[in-house]
Protein backbone atom coordinates (compact mmCIF):
# COMPACT_ATOMS: atom_id res chain seq x y z
CA UNK A 1 0.00 0.00 0.00
CA UNK A 2 2.45 2.62 -1.19
CA UNK A 3 1.74 6.02 0.08
CA UNK A 4 4.02 8.70 -1.61
CA UNK A 5 2.40 10.07 -4.46
CA UNK A 6 4.79 12.21 -5.45
CA UNK A 7 7.66 9.79 -5.53
CA UNK A 8 6.19 7.18 -7.59
CA UNK A 9 8.46 4.93 -10.00
CA UNK A 10 9.31 6.80 -13.57
CA UNK A 11 7.49 5.30 -16.39
CA UNK A 12 6.32 6.10 -19.49
CA UNK A 13 2.41 6.43 -20.27
CA UNK A 14 1.21 5.01 -23.73
CA UNK A 15 -2.37 5.31 -25.29
CA UNK A 16 -5.36 2.78 -23.93
CA UNK A 17 -5.58 0.62 -26.92
CA UNK A 18 -9.54 -0.31 -26.85
CA UNK A 19 -10.28 -3.86 -29.01
CA UNK A 20 -13.55 -4.84 -30.57
CA UNK A 21 -15.50 -7.93 -29.78
CA UNK A 22 -13.74 -11.08 -30.54
CA UNK A 23 -16.19 -14.70 -30.88
CA UNK A 24 -16.96 -16.27 -27.96
CA UNK A 25 -14.80 -19.73 -27.54
CA UNK A 26 -15.63 -22.68 -25.19
CA UNK A 27 -14.95 -22.14 -21.53
CA UNK A 28 -13.00 -23.59 -18.87
CA UNK A 29 -13.27 -24.37 -15.96
CA UNK A 30 -13.50 -20.74 -13.89
CA UNK A 31 -14.35 -18.80 -11.05
CA UNK A 32 -15.66 -20.26 -7.44
CA UNK A 33 -16.57 -16.60 -6.23
CA UNK A 34 -20.49 -16.34 -6.73
CA UNK A 35 -20.90 -19.60 -8.77
CA UNK A 36 -22.62 -19.36 -12.04
CA UNK A 37 -22.60 -15.58 -12.27
CA UNK A 38 -22.06 -13.47 -15.11
CA UNK A 39 -18.72 -12.33 -14.05
CA UNK A 40 -17.51 -16.51 -13.75
CA UNK A 41 -18.77 -16.80 -16.91
CA UNK A 42 -17.32 -13.86 -18.53
CA UNK A 43 -13.25 -15.20 -17.16
CA UNK A 44 -14.22 -17.96 -18.55
CA UNK A 45 -14.57 -17.05 -21.66
CA UNK A 46 -11.83 -14.79 -21.93
CA UNK A 47 -9.74 -17.38 -20.33
CA UNK A 48 -10.61 -19.73 -23.22
CA UNK A 49 -9.82 -17.51 -25.79
CA UNK A 50 -6.35 -16.26 -24.45
CA UNK A 51 -5.45 -19.97 -24.22
CA UNK A 52 -6.11 -20.22 -28.21
CA UNK A 53 -4.40 -17.04 -28.71
CA UNK A 54 -1.57 -17.07 -26.62
CA UNK A 55 1.27 -14.20 -26.48
CA UNK A 56 2.98 -12.91 -28.91
CA UNK A 57 6.31 -12.03 -27.29
CA UNK A 58 8.19 -9.50 -29.43
CA UNK A 59 11.33 -7.19 -28.05
CA UNK A 60 9.99 -4.06 -25.82
CA UNK A 61 9.31 -0.87 -26.62
CA UNK A 62 12.16 1.28 -26.66
CA UNK A 63 10.34 3.68 -24.35
CA UNK A 64 9.93 1.05 -21.92
CA UNK A 65 12.84 0.75 -20.39
CA UNK A 66 12.70 -3.39 -20.73
CA UNK A 67 16.04 -4.00 -22.41
CA UNK A 68 16.83 -7.65 -24.42
CA UNK A 69 16.36 -10.58 -23.30
CA UNK A 70 13.34 -9.38 -21.71
CA UNK A 71 10.09 -9.90 -24.37
CA UNK A 72 6.79 -8.08 -24.17
CA UNK A 73 3.36 -8.73 -25.15
CA UNK A 74 -0.20 -8.19 -24.74
CA UNK A 75 -3.36 -9.95 -23.54
CA UNK A 76 -7.02 -8.97 -24.11
CA UNK A 77 -9.82 -8.67 -21.18
CA UNK A 78 -12.69 -7.61 -20.78
CA UNK A 79 -13.24 -4.29 -19.35
CA UNK A 80 -16.47 -5.79 -17.90
CA UNK A 81 -16.32 -9.86 -16.70
CA UNK A 82 -20.15 -9.59 -17.23
CA UNK A 83 -20.12 -8.44 -20.39
CA UNK A 84 -16.89 -11.20 -22.33
CA UNK A 85 -18.57 -9.56 -25.73
CA UNK A 86 -17.93 -5.86 -24.94
CA UNK A 87 -15.52 -3.48 -24.90
CA UNK A 88 -11.73 -4.98 -24.29
CA UNK A 89 -8.46 -3.46 -23.24
CA UNK A 90 -5.14 -4.91 -23.61
CA UNK A 91 -2.81 -6.01 -20.75
CA UNK A 92 0.61 -5.43 -20.85
CA UNK A 93 3.01 -8.23 -19.81
CA UNK A 94 6.83 -9.07 -20.25
CA UNK A 95 9.13 -12.10 -19.06
CA UNK A 96 12.83 -13.46 -19.07
CA UNK A 97 12.72 -16.59 -19.96
CA UNK A 98 13.87 -19.19 -17.23
CA UNK A 99 17.51 -19.91 -16.67
CA UNK A 100 17.79 -23.27 -16.20
CA UNK A 101 17.43 -26.46 -18.28
CA UNK A 102 14.45 -27.77 -19.84
CA UNK A 103 13.88 -30.06 -17.10
CA UNK A 104 14.31 -28.21 -14.34
CA UNK A 105 11.34 -25.39 -15.89
CA UNK A 106 8.12 -25.22 -13.89
CA UNK A 107 6.21 -22.97 -15.68
CA UNK A 108 6.15 -19.16 -15.23
CA UNK A 109 5.87 -17.20 -12.28
CA UNK A 110 4.02 -14.14 -12.04
CA UNK A 111 4.15 -11.06 -10.03
CA UNK A 112 2.52 -7.88 -8.15
CA UNK A 113 4.24 -5.69 -6.32
CA UNK A 114 1.40 -3.43 -5.02
CA UNK A 115 0.20 -0.45 -5.00
CA UNK A 116 -2.68 -0.75 -5.85
CA UNK A 117 -1.04 1.26 -9.23
CA UNK A 118 2.12 -0.68 -9.05
CA UNK A 119 4.07 -2.20 -12.11
CA UNK A 120 5.41 -5.31 -12.02
CA UNK A 121 7.12 -4.67 -15.41
CA UNK A 122 10.59 -4.82 -14.00
CA UNK A 123 10.49 -8.03 -12.30
CA UNK A 124 12.00 -9.90 -15.25
CA UNK A 125 15.42 -7.76 -14.21
CA UNK A 126 15.74 -10.32 -11.63
CA UNK A 127 16.71 -12.78 -14.00
CA UNK A 128 18.80 -10.50 -16.46
CA UNK A 129 20.45 -8.78 -13.66
CA UNK A 130 21.14 -12.19 -11.68
CA UNK A 131 19.83 -10.76 -8.21
CA UNK A 132 21.27 -13.15 -6.35
CA UNK A 133 18.31 -14.06 -3.94
CA UNK A 134 16.79 -15.01 -7.12
CA UNK A 135 18.94 -17.12 -8.92
CA UNK A 136 17.47 -21.11 -7.64
CA UNK A 137 14.31 -19.74 -8.34
CA UNK A 138 15.30 -18.08 -11.99
CA UNK A 139 16.09 -21.73 -12.82
CA UNK A 140 12.88 -22.95 -12.66
CA UNK A 141 10.71 -20.01 -14.12
CA UNK A 142 10.15 -17.69 -16.54
CA UNK A 143 9.99 -14.55 -14.45
CA UNK A 144 6.31 -12.66 -16.00
CA UNK A 145 5.50 -9.07 -14.82
CA UNK A 146 2.51 -6.96 -15.60
CA UNK A 147 0.45 -3.78 -15.53
CA UNK A 148 -2.61 -4.31 -14.12
CA UNK A 149 -5.50 -2.87 -15.61
CA UNK A 150 -5.32 1.49 -15.67
CA UNK A 151 -1.52 1.12 -15.04
CA UNK A 152 1.10 2.48 -17.38
CA UNK A 153 0.62 0.55 -20.56
CA UNK A 154 -2.58 -1.34 -19.84
CA UNK A 155 -5.11 1.43 -20.64
CA UNK A 156 -3.93 3.80 -18.08
CA UNK A 157 -6.64 6.16 -16.09
CA UNK A 158 -5.64 9.74 -14.70
CA UNK A 159 -7.29 11.39 -12.03
CA UNK A 160 -5.88 15.04 -12.96
CA UNK A 161 -2.96 17.14 -14.79
CA UNK A 162 -0.10 15.16 -13.94
CA UNK A 163 2.07 18.50 -13.55
CA UNK A 164 -0.42 20.07 -11.29
CA UNK A 165 -0.34 16.74 -9.50
CA UNK A 166 3.13 17.15 -8.97
CA UNK A 167 3.33 20.71 -8.08
CA UNK A 168 4.29 21.63 -4.23
CA UNK A 169 4.36 23.27 -2.02
CA UNK A 170 1.02 21.70 -1.41
CA UNK A 171 -1.14 22.33 1.76
CA UNK A 172 0.24 21.13 5.58
CA UNK A 173 -2.24 17.88 5.99
CA UNK A 174 -2.06 18.59 9.89
CA UNK A 175 -5.26 21.25 9.91
CA UNK A 176 -5.08 24.07 12.07
CA UNK A 177 -8.55 24.91 11.37
CA UNK A 178 -11.83 24.10 10.17
CA UNK A 179 -11.17 25.68 6.87
CA UNK A 180 -7.81 23.73 6.41
CA UNK A 181 -10.34 20.76 6.59
CA UNK A 182 -13.12 21.94 4.37
CA UNK A 183 -10.15 23.19 2.14
CA UNK A 184 -8.74 19.74 1.90
CA UNK A 185 -12.20 18.25 1.67
CA UNK A 186 -12.41 20.59 -1.55
CA UNK A 187 -9.55 19.18 -3.13
CA UNK A 188 -10.66 15.48 -1.95
CA UNK A 189 -14.56 15.66 -3.78
CA UNK A 190 -12.86 17.94 -6.96
CA UNK A 191 -10.11 14.52 -7.34
CA UNK A 192 -13.13 12.20 -7.29
CA UNK A 193 -14.71 13.79 -10.02
CA UNK A 194 -11.78 14.46 -12.05
CA UNK A 195 -11.18 10.35 -12.06
CA UNK A 196 -13.94 9.92 -14.02
CA UNK A 197 -13.83 12.41 -16.18
CA UNK A 198 -10.62 10.81 -17.40
CA UNK A 199 -10.32 7.72 -17.09
CA UNK A 200 -12.04 6.76 -19.98
CA UNK A 201 -15.12 4.78 -18.01
CA UNK A 202 -12.96 2.31 -16.70
CA UNK A 203 -13.60 3.67 -13.23
CA UNK A 204 -16.55 1.29 -12.70
CA UNK A 205 -14.53 -1.66 -13.11
CA UNK A 206 -11.38 -0.89 -11.34
CA UNK A 207 -11.28 -3.22 -8.97
CA UNK A 208 -9.54 -5.88 -7.25
CA UNK A 209 -11.69 -8.98 -8.19
CA UNK A 210 -11.58 -7.44 -12.09
CA UNK A 211 -7.43 -8.00 -11.78
CA UNK A 212 -7.44 -11.48 -10.30
CA UNK A 213 -9.77 -12.32 -13.53
CA UNK A 214 -7.07 -10.34 -15.63
CA UNK A 215 -4.29 -12.47 -13.70
CA UNK A 216 -6.31 -15.50 -14.62
CA UNK A 217 -6.88 -14.43 -18.43
CA UNK A 218 -2.55 -13.93 -18.39
CA UNK A 219 -2.42 -17.65 -16.80
CA UNK A 220 -4.23 -18.95 -19.40
CA UNK A 221 -2.63 -16.35 -22.04
CA UNK A 222 0.78 -17.94 -20.46
CA UNK A 223 -0.33 -21.54 -21.43
CA UNK A 224 -0.33 -22.41 -17.82
CA UNK A 225 -2.90 -24.96 -16.58
CA UNK A 226 -1.95 -23.33 -12.85
CA UNK A 227 -0.80 -19.82 -11.47
CA UNK A 228 2.45 -19.40 -9.54
CA UNK A 229 2.54 -16.04 -8.15
CA UNK A 230 4.45 -13.55 -5.67
CA UNK A 231 2.47 -10.81 -4.59
CA UNK A 232 4.03 -7.83 -1.82
CA UNK A 233 2.03 -5.72 -0.11
CA UNK A 234 -0.96 -4.74 -2.24
CA UNK A 235 -0.20 -7.54 -4.15
CA UNK A 236 -1.05 -10.19 -0.89
CA UNK A 237 -4.45 -8.46 -1.08
CA UNK A 238 -4.58 -9.36 -5.21
CA UNK A 239 -3.31 -12.65 -4.49
CA UNK A 240 -5.81 -13.55 -2.29
CA UNK A 241 -8.36 -12.64 -4.07
CA UNK A 242 -7.15 -14.58 -6.67
CA UNK A 243 -7.10 -17.47 -4.43
CA UNK A 244 -10.15 -16.96 -3.37
CA UNK A 245 -11.85 -16.78 -6.76
CA UNK A 246 -9.36 -19.52 -8.61
CA UNK A 247 -8.99 -22.00 -5.81
CA UNK A 248 -8.06 -24.84 -8.14
CA UNK A 249 -6.05 -22.45 -10.28
CA UNK A 250 -2.88 -22.34 -8.04
CA UNK A 251 -0.17 -23.85 -8.04
CA UNK A 252 2.05 -21.69 -5.80
CA UNK A 253 1.38 -19.00 -3.96
CA UNK A 254 3.45 -16.67 -1.71
CA UNK A 255 2.49 -13.34 -0.11
CA UNK A 256 4.67 -11.07 1.18
CA UNK A 257 3.93 -8.18 3.59
CA UNK A 258 0.28 -8.90 3.96
CA UNK A 259 -2.56 -6.67 3.67
CA UNK A 260 -5.30 -7.85 6.10
CA UNK A 261 -8.14 -8.95 3.54
CA UNK A 262 -10.99 -8.97 5.98
CA UNK A 263 -14.01 -7.16 5.11
CA UNK A 264 -13.91 -4.89 7.90
CA UNK A 265 -10.55 -3.79 7.41
CA UNK A 266 -10.50 -3.30 3.82
CA UNK A 267 -9.94 -0.26 3.06
CA UNK A 268 -10.97 2.34 5.76
CA UNK A 269 -10.19 0.59 8.74
CA UNK A 270 -7.38 -0.91 7.14
CA UNK A 271 -5.86 2.81 6.39
CA UNK A 272 -6.13 3.33 10.30
CA UNK A 273 -4.41 0.78 11.69
CA UNK A 274 -1.78 1.74 8.80
CA UNK A 275 -1.07 4.95 10.48
CA UNK A 276 -0.33 3.52 13.89
CA UNK A 277 1.77 1.36 12.43
CA UNK A 278 3.80 4.20 11.05
CA UNK A 279 3.44 5.71 14.05
CA UNK A 280 5.51 2.80 15.95
CA UNK A 281 8.20 2.18 12.90
CA UNK A 282 8.61 6.37 12.75
CA UNK A 283 9.86 5.41 16.58
CA UNK A 284 12.04 2.48 15.49
CA UNK A 285 14.30 4.87 12.71
CA UNK A 286 14.20 7.73 15.69
CA UNK A 287 16.18 5.08 17.57
CA UNK A 288 18.75 3.85 14.94
CA UNK A 289 19.31 7.92 14.15
CA UNK A 290 19.97 8.55 17.83
CA UNK A 291 22.28 5.17 18.03
CA UNK A 292 24.09 7.03 15.53
CA UNK A 293 24.45 10.47 16.01
CA UNK A 294 28.03 10.44 15.48
CA UNK A 295 27.32 10.45 11.80
CA UNK A 296 24.56 12.12 11.32
CA UNK A 297 24.44 14.86 13.82
CA UNK A 298 20.58 14.66 13.77
CA UNK A 299 20.24 14.44 17.97
CA UNK A 300 21.36 11.41 20.17
CA UNK A 301 18.15 10.49 21.67
CA UNK A 302 14.69 10.01 19.81
CA UNK A 303 13.27 12.32 21.48
CA UNK A 304 15.78 15.01 20.60
CA UNK A 305 15.35 13.42 16.71
CA UNK A 306 11.82 13.92 17.39
CA UNK A 307 12.72 17.46 18.29
CA UNK A 308 14.71 17.89 15.16
CA UNK A 309 11.96 16.50 13.29
CA UNK A 310 9.46 19.19 14.62
CA UNK A 311 11.19 22.10 13.82
CA UNK A 312 12.25 21.12 10.68
CA UNK A 313 8.60 20.61 9.64
CA UNK A 314 7.84 24.00 11.29
CA UNK A 315 10.73 25.59 9.49
CA UNK A 316 9.17 23.96 6.01
CA UNK A 317 6.20 25.48 6.69
CA UNK A 318 6.95 28.88 7.34
CA UNK A 319 9.45 29.35 4.45
CA UNK A 320 9.36 26.08 1.89
CA UNK A 321 12.69 24.97 1.71
CA UNK A 322 13.77 25.93 -2.40
CA UNK A 323 10.68 26.98 -2.41
CA UNK A 324 8.84 23.93 -2.51
CA UNK A 325 9.56 21.43 0.53
CA UNK A 326 6.61 21.96 2.95
CA UNK A 327 5.48 19.86 5.52
CA UNK A 328 3.45 17.87 3.09
CA UNK A 329 6.58 16.93 0.85
CA UNK A 330 8.81 16.06 3.93
CA UNK A 331 6.22 13.98 5.02
CA UNK A 332 6.38 12.18 1.73
CA UNK A 333 10.27 11.80 1.63
CA UNK A 334 10.79 11.21 5.27
CA UNK A 335 8.15 8.08 5.03
CA UNK A 336 10.51 6.13 3.09
CA UNK A 337 12.33 5.24 6.42
CA UNK A 338 9.59 3.80 8.04
CA UNK A 339 8.90 1.84 5.10
CA UNK A 340 12.37 0.30 3.84
CA UNK A 341 15.15 -0.21 6.20
CA UNK A 342 17.38 0.47 2.95
CA UNK A 343 16.16 3.47 2.96
CA UNK A 344 17.50 4.62 6.56
CA UNK A 345 21.20 6.12 5.55
CA UNK A 346 19.65 7.55 2.65
CA UNK A 347 17.21 9.39 4.93
CA UNK A 348 19.53 10.61 7.62
CA UNK A 349 22.24 11.67 5.07
CA UNK A 350 19.59 13.78 3.35
CA UNK A 351 18.25 15.27 6.58
CA UNK A 352 21.98 15.45 7.77
CA UNK A 353 23.40 17.18 5.31
CA UNK A 354 20.66 20.09 5.31
CA UNK A 355 21.80 20.58 8.92
CA UNK A 356 24.70 21.00 7.95
CA UNK A 357 23.95 23.74 5.66
CA UNK A 358 23.44 21.86 1.71
CA UNK A 359 19.21 21.42 1.61
CA UNK A 360 20.01 20.64 -1.99
CA UNK A 361 19.95 16.84 -1.51
CA UNK A 362 16.69 17.44 0.73
CA UNK A 363 15.53 19.57 -2.08
CA UNK A 364 16.11 16.84 -4.78
CA UNK A 365 14.71 14.29 -3.11
CA UNK A 366 11.39 15.69 -1.49
CA UNK A 367 10.64 18.60 -4.11
CA UNK A 368 9.03 17.68 -7.45
CA UNK A 369 10.80 17.36 -11.24
CA UNK A 370 8.63 19.30 -13.18
CA UNK A 371 11.16 18.83 -16.29
CA UNK A 372 10.40 14.85 -15.52
CA UNK A 373 7.18 14.66 -17.28
CA UNK A 374 7.33 10.94 -18.02
CA UNK A 375 8.21 10.40 -14.50
CA UNK A 376 5.24 12.59 -13.25
CA UNK A 377 3.03 10.98 -15.76
CA UNK A 378 3.48 7.90 -13.93
CA UNK A 379 3.60 9.39 -10.02
CA UNK A 380 -0.11 10.60 -11.36
CA UNK A 381 -1.59 7.73 -12.63
CA UNK A 382 -0.11 5.44 -9.97
CA UNK A 383 -2.01 7.38 -7.53
CA UNK A 384 -5.16 7.45 -9.78
CA UNK A 385 -5.30 3.53 -9.84
CA UNK A 386 -4.66 3.50 -5.81
CA UNK A 387 -7.54 5.89 -5.20
CA UNK A 388 -9.55 4.22 -8.00
CA UNK A 389 -9.15 0.50 -6.42
CA UNK A 390 -9.43 1.35 -3.04
CA UNK A 391 -12.61 3.46 -3.46
CA UNK A 392 -14.17 1.17 -6.16
CA UNK A 393 -13.19 -2.54 -4.14
CA UNK A 394 -15.96 -1.61 -1.11
CA UNK A 395 -18.07 0.88 0.24
CA UNK A 396 -16.22 3.88 2.14
CA UNK A 397 -18.25 6.37 5.37
CA UNK A 398 -19.74 9.01 3.16
CA UNK A 399 -20.23 11.37 6.34
CA UNK A 400 -17.56 14.01 6.90
CA UNK A 401 -18.19 13.25 11.16
CA UNK A 402 -17.28 10.20 10.92
CA UNK A 403 -13.70 10.56 9.21
CA UNK A 404 -12.95 13.47 11.43
CA UNK A 405 -13.49 12.01 14.69
CA UNK A 406 -11.76 8.87 13.63
CA UNK A 407 -8.37 10.92 12.36
CA UNK A 408 -8.69 13.37 14.78
CA UNK A 409 -8.53 10.46 17.36
CA UNK A 410 -5.36 8.83 16.27
CA UNK A 411 -3.80 11.69 14.91
CA UNK A 412 -3.31 12.57 18.55
CA UNK A 413 -1.10 9.25 19.14
CA UNK A 414 -0.12 8.59 15.84
CA UNK A 415 0.82 12.07 14.24
CA UNK A 416 3.62 11.02 11.98
CA UNK A 417 1.24 10.41 8.99
CA UNK A 418 -2.47 10.19 10.17
CA UNK A 419 -3.73 13.35 8.61
CA UNK A 420 -1.41 12.83 5.52
CA UNK A 421 -3.02 9.22 5.05
CA UNK A 422 -6.57 10.15 5.23
CA UNK A 423 -6.52 13.28 2.57
CA UNK A 424 -5.00 11.23 0.14
CA UNK A 425 -7.87 8.56 0.79
CA UNK A 426 -10.83 11.19 1.29
CA UNK A 427 -11.92 11.22 -2.44
CA UNK A 428 -13.20 7.69 -1.16
CA UNK A 429 -16.08 9.30 0.81
CA UNK A 430 -17.48 11.31 -2.63
CA UNK A 431 -16.93 8.60 -5.15
CA UNK A 432 -19.03 9.17 -8.54
CA UNK A 433 -18.86 4.95 -8.98
CA UNK A 434 -20.89 2.60 -7.19
CA UNK A 435 -18.71 0.88 -4.62
CA UNK A 436 -18.86 -2.83 -4.73
CA UNK A 437 -18.69 -5.51 -1.66
CA UNK A 438 -15.37 -6.63 -0.88
CA UNK A 439 -14.50 -10.42 -1.40
CA UNK A 440 -15.08 -12.66 1.79
CA UNK A 441 -11.30 -14.29 1.41
CA UNK A 442 -11.59 -18.10 2.63
CA UNK A 443 -10.23 -21.52 1.32
CA UNK A 444 -11.95 -23.11 -1.32
CA UNK A 445 -11.55 -26.35 -3.25
CA UNK A 446 -8.18 -27.27 -4.54
CA UNK A 447 -6.22 -24.58 -2.97
CA UNK A 448 -2.43 -25.59 -2.28
CA UNK A 449 -0.51 -24.77 0.93
CA UNK A 450 0.36 -20.78 0.47
CA UNK A 451 3.42 -19.13 2.12
CA UNK A 452 3.44 -16.28 3.70
CA UNK A 453 6.03 -13.98 4.68
CA UNK A 454 5.82 -11.04 7.38
CA UNK A 455 7.77 -8.46 9.44
CA UNK A 456 6.84 -7.73 13.21
CA UNK A 457 6.76 -4.05 13.08
CA UNK A 458 6.10 -3.43 9.36
CA UNK A 459 4.26 -0.06 8.78
CA UNK A 460 2.47 -0.51 5.45
CA UNK A 461 1.16 -3.58 6.51
CA UNK A 462 0.59 -4.20 9.92
CA UNK A 463 1.30 -7.83 11.44
CA UNK A 464 -2.06 -8.64 11.73
CA UNK A 465 -3.08 -9.12 8.01
CA UNK A 466 -0.52 -11.79 7.73
CA UNK A 467 -2.45 -13.80 10.99
CA UNK A 468 -5.48 -13.10 9.12
CA UNK A 469 -4.96 -14.56 6.01
CA UNK A 470 -3.02 -17.63 7.47
CA UNK A 471 -5.95 -18.53 9.53
CA UNK A 472 -8.53 -18.14 6.22
CA UNK A 473 -6.39 -20.16 3.94
CA UNK A 474 -6.19 -23.51 5.39
CA UNK A 475 -2.96 -25.18 5.27
CA UNK A 476 -0.60 -22.09 4.67
CA UNK A 477 2.13 -21.76 6.41
CA UNK A 478 3.49 -18.16 8.00
CA UNK A 479 7.17 -17.09 8.13
CA UNK A 480 7.39 -14.60 10.70
CA UNK A 481 10.72 -12.23 11.01
CA UNK A 482 11.05 -11.01 14.17
CA UNK A 483 12.09 -7.93 15.54
CA UNK A 484 12.05 -6.46 12.33
CA UNK A 485 9.79 -4.08 10.08
CA UNK A 486 10.95 -3.82 6.49
CA UNK A 487 8.50 -3.52 3.94
CA UNK A 488 8.61 -6.45 1.49
CA UNK A 489 10.57 -9.21 3.46
CA UNK A 490 11.71 -11.59 0.35
CA UNK A 491 13.51 -8.70 -0.59
CA UNK A 492 16.12 -8.55 2.29
CA UNK A 493 19.17 -10.95 2.82
CA UNK A 494 18.14 -13.43 5.71
CA UNK A 495 19.02 -17.01 5.12
CA UNK A 496 16.50 -18.27 7.21
CA UNK A 497 13.88 -17.19 4.81
CA UNK A 498 15.46 -17.02 1.59
CA UNK A 499 16.13 -20.70 1.67
CA UNK A 500 12.43 -21.26 2.40
CA UNK A 501 11.79 -19.08 -0.42
CA UNK A 502 13.77 -21.38 -3.01
CA UNK A 503 12.21 -24.54 -1.52
CA UNK A 504 8.56 -23.96 -1.65
CA UNK A 505 9.05 -22.63 -5.07
CA UNK A 506 11.38 -25.07 -6.50
CA UNK A 507 9.72 -28.01 -4.50
CA UNK A 508 6.63 -27.32 -3.23
CA UNK A 509 7.79 -27.66 0.28
CA UNK A 510 7.16 -25.82 3.54
CA UNK A 511 7.87 -26.59 7.14
CA UNK A 512 5.67 -28.49 9.05
CA UNK A 513 4.78 -25.60 11.21
CA UNK A 514 5.38 -22.13 11.20
CA UNK A 515 8.50 -20.53 11.67
CA UNK A 516 10.01 -17.66 12.88
CA UNK A 517 13.71 -16.17 11.83
CA UNK A 518 15.65 -13.50 13.65
CA UNK A 519 15.81 -10.32 11.84
CA UNK A 520 17.66 -9.38 9.10
CA UNK A 521 20.93 -7.18 9.75
CA UNK A 522 20.08 -3.62 11.02
CA UNK A 523 21.23 -1.38 8.13
CA UNK A 524 25.15 0.43 9.26
CA UNK A 525 25.88 4.62 8.36
CA UNK A 526 27.49 4.26 4.87
CA UNK A 527 30.02 6.57 2.75
CA UNK A 528 27.21 6.90 0.48
CA UNK A 529 27.68 10.96 -0.98
CA UNK A 530 24.49 12.69 -0.37
CA UNK A 531 24.38 13.90 -4.11
CA UNK A 532 23.43 10.21 -4.77
CA UNK A 533 20.62 10.37 -2.26
CA UNK A 534 17.82 10.88 -5.04
CA UNK A 535 19.17 8.70 -7.26
CA UNK A 536 18.68 6.09 -4.31
CA UNK A 537 14.93 7.16 -3.87
CA UNK A 538 14.53 6.51 -7.33
CA UNK A 539 16.54 3.06 -7.63
CA UNK A 540 14.48 1.85 -4.55
CA UNK A 541 11.11 2.89 -5.95
CA UNK A 542 11.75 1.58 -9.46
CA UNK A 543 13.03 -1.29 -8.45
CA UNK A 544 12.09 -4.87 -9.31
Amino acid sequence: MRKSAALGAAGTLVTALLAGAISATPATAGERHRSGSAEAHGVQTAAARAAKKGIHWQECPADWGLKSPIQCGYVVVPVDYAKPNGRTIKIAVDRAVSTGSKKERQGSLLYNPGGPGGSGMKFPNRITTKNPLWAKTAKAYDFVGFDPRGVGHSAPISCMDPQEFVKAPKADPVPDSEADKRAQRKLAKEYAEGCAERSHGLLPYMTTPNTARDMDVIRAALGEKKLNYLGVSYGTYLGAVYGTLFPGHVRRMLVDSVVDPSREKIWYQANLDQDIAFETRWGDWKKWVAKNDAAYHIGDTPQKVQAAWDKLRATAKKNPIGGVVGPAELTGFFQNAPYYDSMWTTVAEVWSAYLSGDSKPLVENAGPNLKDTAGNIASENGNAVYTAVECTDTKWPTDWRTWDRDNTRIHAKAPFMTWSNAWMNLPCATWPVKQQRAVDVKTGKGLPSVLIVQSVRDAATPYGGAVDLHRRFKGSRLITERDAGSHGVTGEVNPCINKRVDAYFLEGKTDSKDVTCAPHATPQPGNASVKTAAKSVADLLSAP
